[in-house]
């Protein structure tokens, strides 16, 4: 996984540093600062109008340690995964889970406790993003069930990891051309009426991506100066939301996408940390 830093708004300042024939040579600082607190400078030399970029770390800045690791799930077995009608009566966010459905969110969250136990550490805790959709609130509520409460550093519901929508309202029939055309035209490009396409989750996916990379550098799901270089982040979303954020998050082609599958309901994929905090 690779993490980078937001910067801020920066400001310009003018120093005249001592050259090597012992001349004064007046430099620009471009100076601003991102969310660690360190200060990137450009220096420009106006003999040759050559441009030198760096970061400095203040001595007394201490680094925010990345998560452990970013677990994706997907929502458990739902109403409308068993009964496709169910999407003409019900307004897709209010869908919920089957029985099958929360004993596979229970499930899940008993593996993932058991995955990061595993490492060994006692203070070791989990922060939740999800969807505003019943189904995965209620996959949130199954999942939460493995773990005390002691160990939730916290819940954030973000709407920008909703499933796609389809428009409204569906017409069962008419759906079913639809997705036909859509295999057709292209996964990733075709837009349902008054819906979303893949391309359209991209786009909001993106900006939650921003969200969550400021969040990280910040260490903003931490009590503040907690330093807990064993925080695990799970996003509970849906199928497709998904895949985008996986696709995003890799710079993955479209035609990589498209040969892309939804994992199971109630299934996770982790993302861990390695190496350099990649």
């Amino acid at each position: 996984m690779v993490f980078t830093s937001l910067l801020s708004p920066a400001s310009t300042s003018t120093f005249f540093l001592p050259a090597s024939n012992s001349r004064l040579v007046k430099f620009r600082i471009q100076c601003c600062e991102d969310s660690l607190g360190r200060s990137s400078k450009k220096y420009i030399n106006s003999e040759n109008g050559l441009a030198k970029d760096f970061l400095v770390t203040p001595a007394n800045t201490i680094s925010i340690p990345r998560p452990r690791r970013i677990i994706l799930v997907r929502h458990g077995q739902s109403e409308g995964n068993v009964d496709e009608s169910v999407y003409t009566q019900v307004p897709d966010p209010k869908i919920g889970l089957t029985e099958k459905g929360v004993i596979e969110a229970e499930e899940c969250g008993k593996r993932i406790r058991k995955l990061i136990e595993s490492d060994g550490a006692d203070d070791w805790k989990v922060y939740f993003y999800v969807s505003p959709y019943q189904r995965t609130l209620e996959t949130l509520q199954g999942v939460g069930k493995a773990f005390d409460f002691s160990r939730i550093a916290g819940v954030r519901e973000e709407p920008r990891l909703r499933e796609q929508d389809f428009g409204n309202f569906q017409d069962r029939e008419k759906m079913r051309v639809e997705k036909a055309e859509r295999i057709l035209y292209g996964r990733f490009f075709y837009r349902f009426p008054n819906g979303e396409s893949a391309a359209d989750v991209y786009d909001r996916i993106t900006g939650f991506r921003e969200t969550l990379r400021a969040d990280i550098d910040i260490g903003r799901f931490q009590p503040p100066g907690q330093r807990n270089p064993n925080m695990n982040l799970v996003i509970v979303s849906h199928g497709l939301t998904l895949r985008v954020f996986l696709m995003r998050w890799y710079k993955w082609t479209v035609e990589q996408f498209e040969r892309l599958n939804n994992f199971g309901n109630g299934s996770e994929l982790v993302m861990q940390t390695g190496l350099g905090g990649r």
